[in-house]
């Protein structure tokens, strides 16, 4: 990969079919941890993360932001960040009192939110560059 290929600009792809790809990575760890005996607790607590910060960048996202509007721009710089830190933060709490109950639920996120990471990054990157 060249130096161009990062810095040329393009397009903002959909956040759907990357939304949709990490809930069904979420749905699909459902069966795992039943067949694993595992807490379903676990998995309630992840997926709950996870719909909880898709419904947090949703609400970023109907801001209008761009190079005219910086106090936008801003807001969704710190809410995107705010919606990791928030997410990180529960994972902890959780984890101090119940250790294997805060490790499950990060495990679900983080393969959530790595698939959803993973596609939008091929989506851009794949996409039409911006004449």
């Amino acid at each position: 990969m060249t130096p161009a290929a990062l810095t040329t600009p393009r397009p903002v792809p959909g956040r759907l079919v990357p939304a949709l790809a990490a809930a069904f990575v979420v749905a699909l760890a459902l069966p795992v941890f039943l067949l694993a005996g595992w807490r379903i607790s676990g998995w309630g607590l992840g997926a709950v993360l996870f719909a909880a910060s898709q419904a947090f960048a949703l609400l970023l996202q109907r801001l209008r932001f761009g190079m005219g509007n910086l106090a936008a721009a801003g807001v969704l710089a710190f809410g995107m960040m705010f919606r990791a830190v928030a997410v990180m933060v529960v994972c902890i709490a959780v984890a101090v009192s119940d250790a294997s109950l805060g490790l499950a639920a990060a495990a679900v996120y983080a393969l959530a939110y790595t698939t959803e990471l993973a596609l939008q990054l091929i989506t851009y990157f794949g996409g039409e560059q911006a004449g």
